[in-house]
């Protein structure tokens, strides 16, 4: 079958601007619908315009090398023990691919906790593991891909562009959502001020009848914090951008609403969709004239959807075979600055989820919260202390509560148009008269 690009209807623009002020690229979508070509080909087009491009994945040799030129030999100084190793790619100038290794880099982070609290295993006469016996647990992959764009965004790297081949859209935004909220975990179980415990843990150990934290655990959990806001300043900076890949099938509708609301619910910016495997029009084989009818309904609703968020919708024609190394394959546009010519940093936007004073006419506040793509089912809130956790499309986020808002009770909530508004009213115990 021949290769063309469909020519869009009249409500679907046949150029999409290139995407300017993004370092970090974030590739994910439905599963099969072709992230990871898509991820390798961004990579190599913009290393062909001459950026320093690194393409992060997890794909296994097998997958990712029919995509790219043949791999050289020429690497980079390895880094540190159990992160991915960039590597030079042979005919694609400034393109390096680093593959992560869940295996070694959960090794590494092991043997790294087991020598830090060395002396705590021996006053308990515990053996220390040896490296052969040490296996990935699950979530290991997670990890591993989350320490690996931690070091590729760190201040010794100096990639203009890194391109991350994530998981599908679910696995994708959980992954995202990990460093936001172990760093709660750890805040919660061993708080940071941690003074007073220092002083009273003695008088506290008599009390409770139980050892307090040892300072080794505090120490850990501080170590454990600075890594994980590392990860997390990466993924909400401002140069951060997400892509969402899909095949414009049947289920391309809920996956783009799935990643909508994901992404709003955690603050991440959605830069564009890629509609990839379109087949032609005007095909005279009645069974392709059908399936590209029902393709070009489908595109049809994704455009609704991207219009509805002011983001571009890349259309990207059917190959007719495996995609591999060339032109052909689908790439999101990206444009760097040039040399010479740096652009300025992009600062982060304002929080979209803003507080709406009403209280003069209406007796109350109004929170504000966008999820574009969210339903009714599957939402739901719960007022917890001076936090409020949201459940929106199989996402949870627990959310502090604005200063004015801690001090008043939740009198309702209601889904329009893609925003959740909350309805707070003052608490007449608390509320100063």
């Amino acid at each position: 079958m021949p290769a063309r690009t469909p020519a869009p209807p009249a409500n679907r623009p046949d150029r999409v601007a290139a995407l300017t002020g993004v370092r970090t690229l974030l590739v994910t979508g439905a599963g099969g619908a072709g992230r990871t070509s898509a991820a390798a080909a961004t990579a190599a087009a913009a290393a062909r315009d001459g950026s320093r491009t690194l393409l992060l994945t997890a794909a296994g040799t097998s997958a990712l090398d029919p995509l790219l030129p043949p791999a050289g030999r020429d690497a980079l100084p390895a880094p540190a023990s159990g992160l991915p190793q960039p590597y030079a790619v042979d005919g694609a100038d400034d393109l390096y691919v680093a593959r992560t290794d869940p295996a070694a880099s959960f090794r590494a982070g092991t043997l790294d906790l087991q020598e830090r609290i060395g002396s705590l295993l021996g006053m308990l006469g515990a053996a220390p593991l040896d490296p052969e016996e040490l296996t990935a647990l699950p979530g290991a992959e997670a990890l591993a891909m989350l320490r690996a764009l931690r070091e590729a965004r760190g201040p010794q790297a100096a990639w203009d562009l890194v391109v991350v081949d994530l998981p599908p859209v679910a696995d994708a935004i959980r992954l995202l959502a990990l460093p936001e909220q172990l760093r709660r975990y750890l805040r919660r179980l061993l708080p940071a001020d941690r003074q007073a415990a220092r002083a009273l843990r003695p008088v506290l150990a008599q009390l409770a009848g139980v050892p307090m934290p040892a300072e080794w655990a505090y120490e850990a959990a501080a170590r454990a914090d600075g890594e994980l806001a590392a990860v997390q300043a990466v993924v909400d900076a401002p140069d951060t951008a997400a892509v969402v890949v899909v095949a414009p099938d049947a289920a391309a509708d809920a996956t783009l609403r799935t990643a909508r609301t994901g992404f709003a619910l955690y603050g991440h910016r959605l830069a564009a969709v890629v509609a990839n495997r379109v087949l032609p029009t005007g095909s005279a084989d009645p069974f392709l004239a059908g399936l590209s009818g029902h393709q070009q309904d489908v595109l049809k609703v994704l455009a609704d959807q991207c219009a509805t968020d002011g983001v571009p919708l890349v259309e990207c024609a059917h190959l007719g075979r495996a995609p591999h190394a060339g032109d052909d394959t689908p790439a999101v546009p990206v444009a760097l600055p040039e040399p010479g010519h740096p652009e300025p940093a992009p600062q982060r936007p304002a929080e979209p989820w803003t507080v709406e004073d009403r209280l003069a006419g209406d007796g109350h506040f109004v929170w504000t919260l966008p999820l574009p793509g969210a339903a009714r089912e599957g939402l739901d809130l719960v007022r917890r202390g001076d936090e409020l956790v949201v459940d929106a499309g199989g996402f949870r986020r627990i959310v502090p509560l604005p200063s004015a808002l801690r001090r008043c009770t939740v009198a309702g909530a209601a889904l329009r148009e893609g925003s959740l508004a909350v309805r707070f009213t003052p608490d007449p115990e608390v509320w100063p008269r």
